[in-house]
């Protein structure tokens, strides 16, 4: 790991703005940090422990993932998503939310699962995974008069949970299963949107790497967290940007992306 974390080193160096990683290579028992327990603005890896508790609750028998949800009007923020731009009324499942919320994520969905959940049940899933200086307050897109606090993570933190849903430590092995297969139909990349496309000629051939993923971002911030899989080689990784312009941000992630698969390959 020697190599490639003199690499990052040296990419983060030329790179503007302020930047957390931590790397933990699970075959080989290996990781590696840069201001890991930095906090940042959590931006939409948030959803993550909100995708967590509402499989945590499914499990404790607390609440149904197939019991649908209508979308009201009010419901409907901007940003991210799809649900925006559709009508008012539908209705659609607390399973597929939660889909919607990880491969696309979409606002809208998120803050309905929040509304179902509930924000102390959210609070209580950082504690119970160690996320000792992750903070949950705030619904996405929407500004409270009274600010009670902000949506903070650590790379450190998020290495974490990667870490316990990698190895079916959070809630229940199947609850790890799904949000890994969930992450793993992410729509929006950063860190893997340059590496070679898993185009296989042939029906069921295994993709040569699949990633796991969630990104976040808004004006200055730009994260993207997730488990890499290449062959039997497991290794997870968080890397963490404020400060810096967007298309800049994304240069640094794509190289730290290519640096990782290098590694592993």
């Amino acid at each position: 790991m020697e190599n490639l974390t003199i690499k990052l080193e040296r990419i983060i160096e030329n790179a503007e703005g302020n930047w957390a990683i931590a790397i933990e290579d699970l075959n080989k028992k290996k990781s590696w940090n840069l201001n890991a327990h930095k906090t940042f603005f959590a931006a939409s890896i948030i959803k993550l422990p909100i995708l967590a508790t509402a499989f945590k609750m499914s499990d404790r028998g607390l609440l149904k993932l197939s019991d649908t949800l209508e979308v009201r009007r009010e419901d409907i923020v901007g940003g991210a998503g799809v649900i925006q731009h559709l009508t008012p009324g539908i209705k659609l499942s607390l399973y597929d939310l939660m889909m919607l919320m990880i491969i696309q994520s979409d606002n809208t969905a998120t803050n309905m699962i929040i509304d179902e959940i509930g924000v102390k049940e959210i609070q209580n899933t950082l504690v119970e995974v160690g996320m000792k200086k992750s903070t949950f307050y705030n619904k996405l897109m929407t500004v409270p008069v009274k600010l009670e606090g902000r949506n903070i993570i650590t790379a450190h933190d998020v290495s974490l949970f990667l870490k316990k849903i990698a190895t079916g430590k959070f809630s229940s092995y199947y609850a790890c299963e799904q949000m890994v297969n969930m992450m793993k139909r992410q729509q929006l990349h950063y860190l893997t949107s340059t590496l070679p496309k898993n185009e296989e000629p042939f029906i069921g051939v295994q993709p040569e790497w699949m990633f796991a993923s969630k990104t976040g971002s808004v004006t200055g911030v730009k994260h993207d967290v997730g488990i890499l899989y290449m062959g039997e080689r497991v290794v997870t990784v968080t890397v963490l940007s404020e400060e810096c312009h967007q298309d800049s941000a994304l240069s640094v992630l794509n190289e730290i992306g290519k640096e990782l698969y290098l590694y592993m390959k």
